[in-house]
């Protein structure tokens, strides 16, 4: 392989990818829902954001009982949003505009919908004795008592009886989710099947939903056992192989220590989650402190050459506080969540609008961090333009309700009756559709919007924010968060303040040794004397090229 076509089998490293609910982002065809059709007539907006990636969230056939994570058929798109064709037509339209598309595999488990468990729990299916141990099952629900309930505000056990089997079957998410047996090798080779199927239809890449649960072993917590490594390294191998650059992106919720093992040696995920660092950037923030942040990149371990972390502030889920201690999580939820209402599971299901008090500048420095820290960054739809949240909703609806396109009836999302959109828009005083809106944002030169288009575009320009090493500048001042970013042919300065009051940096340029600086927001050069005060607003930010002689 050349060198260019090494670095196009690393595009990931330089992806930014946008977060899409199809549900929620456009409907084309007036019956109050999104769809793929939608999710097209907008890719010039996608694109003119300056992401390259597209992740759609869940697109197949399912009961919705989870969002599309319970899928009931892994060979077609949901009607609600439209066909395979739309699909392959979406994938070339965004090909054409230079943007890749991600797609979700959820290997854990199915819908109890899906045909294969409708087979496996009756006995007088005509198909039963095919796909009879499909599912995990047993007489007793005494097995693997050492696995941890996940969604403990709403199920009791991990095994749930089957009046028409007469047998318990395992699930680790809901209880209308059973989970597959990967000790069947017909299994095995199903869910690979699944995944040659949507990388044939032109997925570029695949984010595998909660990869640490595949398999289920005695004496175990059943989570990251040999056995899953060993079946996702199998995986990789086979679209190495069927479609090279074929990228796939690992959930595992865990320390970024914890991880590695899905990282293999550069032979099983190309990409994971960082989740620890995510609430490490809303404590410090809320703390004007830097040392969440220094500890959690120190606990983070260098990944393979080929690897990369995934990063984010918010997404479809509530803000996960798993990767806190009780201390910090009491902490967040009184700061970011004081209405119980706001909180769900072990976190907080709120809008990054929201969490941050609609705070301009607040935003804009915790998206300075996510831009420029190590990682390739995801951003959820409707963040763009700082839309809000109904904790009215039930679970995480709150965080899923309309694209809001316009001021226009239902805000531009559907020309659907009102009582017909799957969710209300937002209509309250702050965040309601009628000033929080793309088509607003679009006419303010001085929006949010606009402001993180030419984010992405400096970010672009500058491959050491995707590739280059992170080293950590000391800064004598707690509200400080500086550190470079270095590539082969560049080093890169970034200088966060994470208080609300201005504060100055002491910039001893001997630490980087060089004189001149260029301001990339501003293209101005400056000679930096031996020691730089340089004085940041409230929480403000600067992001400079060292330039060297």
């Amino acid at each position: 392989m050349n060198d260019a076509s090494v670095a196009e089998s690393l595009w990931y490293k330089d992806a930014v990818l946008y977060q899409i609910f199809v549900r929620a982002f456009c409907d084309s065809n007036g019956d109050g829902i999104g769809d793929l059709r939608g999710v097209t007539s907008k890719l010039d907006y996608i694109h003119a954001l300056g992401v390259n990636t597209i992740w759609l969230m869940p697109i197949m056939p399912s009961p919705l009982r989870d969002h599309g994570y319970d899928v009931s058929d892994h060979f077609n798109v949901h009607p609600d949003y439209g066909t395979l064709k739309d699909f392959r037509e979406l994938v070339d339209a965004a090909h054409a505009r230079h943007l890749r598309v991600v797609v979700e595999l959820i290997p854990n488990h199915t819908s109890d919908q899906h045909p294969w468990f409708q087979a496996s729990r009756d006995p007088q299916h005509p198909e039963h004795a095919q796909y009879r141990d499909w599912y995990v099952w047993s007489d007793t629900d005494q097995k693997y008592k050492e696995a941890r309930i996940i969604f403990i505000d709403y199920e009791k056990s991990n095994w749930t009886f089957d009046q028409t089997r007469g047998q318990y079957y395992w699930h680790r998410f809901f209880y209308h989710q059973p989970d597959l047996n990967y000790d069947n090798p017909a299994v095995q080779k199903a869910m690979l099947r699944v995944a040659q199927f949507w990388v044939d239809q032109g997925a570029d890449g695949i984010r595998v939903d909660a990869p640490p649960y595949l398999y289920e072993r005695e004496g175990t917590n059943c989570e990251n056992l040999p056995e899953s490594h060993a079946y996702y390294k199998r995986m990789r191998a086979f679209l190495d192989a069927y479609a090279p650059g074929t990228m796939l992106l690992a959930e595992a919720n865990q320390w970024a220590k914890d991880t590695l093992p899905y990282f293999g040696n550069g032979d099983e995920f190309h990409m994971n989650f960082h989740f620890p660092l995510m609430p490490r950037i809303f404590l410090a923030l809320a703390q004007e402190n830097r040392e969440p942040l220094d500890w959690v990149l120190a606990q983070t371990p260098p990944l393979p050459d080929n690897c990369q972390w995934a990063t984010f502030l918010r997404n479809h889920d509530e803000l996960t506080l798993e990767m806190v201690t009780p201390d910090e999580r009491k902490f967040l939820w009184d700061f970011y969540a004081p209405d119980p209402r706001m909180r769900l599971n072990l976190g907080i299901r709120r809008r990054l609008a929201p969490l941050l008090q609609n705070k301009r500048a607040k935003i804009q420095v915790a998206h300075s961090l996510l831009l420029t820290l190590i990682g390739s960054p995801v951003l959820y739809y409707g963040d763009e333009i700082g839309m809000g949240d109904n904790i009215q909703l039930d679970d995480r609806w709150g965080c899923r309700t309309p694209m809001q396109w316009s001021d226009a009836r239902n805000a531009g999302f559907s020309d659907a009756p009102a009582d017909k959109i799957y969710l209300p828009v937002i209509d309250d005083a702050v965040y309601g559709y009628q000033h929080i809106n793309v088509a607003q944002a679009e006419r303010t030169p001085d929006s949010f919007l606009h402001w993180l288009r030419r984010a992405l575009k400096i970010r672009a320009q500058h491959p050491a924010f995707g590739r280059g090493e992170l080293q950590l500048l000391p800064s004598g001042n707690p509200a400080i968060f500086a550190y470079t970013r270095a590539a082969q042919n560049e080093t890169l300065l970034v200088v966060n303040n994470l208080a609300e009051k201005s504060q100055t940096y002491t910039l001893d340029r001997n630490t980087f040794d060089a004189q001149t600086l260029r301001d990339l927001w501003t293209d101005e050069t400056i000679a930096v004397p031996a020691l730089w005060q340089l004085e940041l607003p409230g929480n403000g930010y600067r992001w400079f090229e060292i330039l060297r002689t």
